[in-house]
């Protein structure tokens, strides 16, 4: 077995502390992106739990988003039930936020605590798949195990 990137076994030990069996995979090829993480699964895009990290403008914290593969974040939406503007986060600031790259984001597992909206699209799937801590890996959970590990906030992220 070929042992995993740092920053996914790091992820993969995370896990293990918390109590769960999930096993991190890396794919061949990257999984930056939602369709290339499911061409490389094989599951639908919708299947794939893509972690967006915003900047909120006036706290300047981040805010993780984490959505299901076809569904666009309707920032303004996000805004007002928050009562803040979401900006884009660069990388430089997702990195020393989160302590991952841009495309390897997990759910999880951060420098910092970091509120969580989930998108309640994920909830109609009995699997659902999300980056594990480095642009190549990822793990498989249900939607409650995500709602579990993240203590995120379930709502229409449209």
């Amino acid at each position: 077995m070929i042992p995993l990137k740092e920053s996914a076994q790091r992820f993969q030990d995370l896990l293990q502390e918390m109590g769960y069996s999930n096993q991190v995979v890396e794919l061949p090829d990257s999984a930056r992106t939602a369709q290339e993480a499911a061409d490389a699964i094989g599951c639908e895009v919708a299947q794939i739990a893509k972690s967006i990290i915003f900047r909120l403008s006036l706290s300047d914290r981040p805010l993780l988003v984490v959505a299901s593969g076809v569904n666009r974040v309707n920032e303004k939406h996000i805004a007002s039930l928050l009562s803040e503007k979401l900006g884009k986060a660069d990388a430089d600031f997702v990195r020393e936020k989160t302590g991952f790259v841009i495309g390897g984001v997990a759910p999880i597992g951060h420098k910092e605590a970091i509120t969580t909206i989930l998108d309640e699209g994920l909830l109609q799937y009995s699997t659902i798949w999300a980056a594990a801590g480095h642009p190549k890996a990822v793990f498989q959970l249900t939607p409650d195990q995500l709602i579990a590990m993240t203590q995120g906030q379930v709502m229409s992220i449209k």
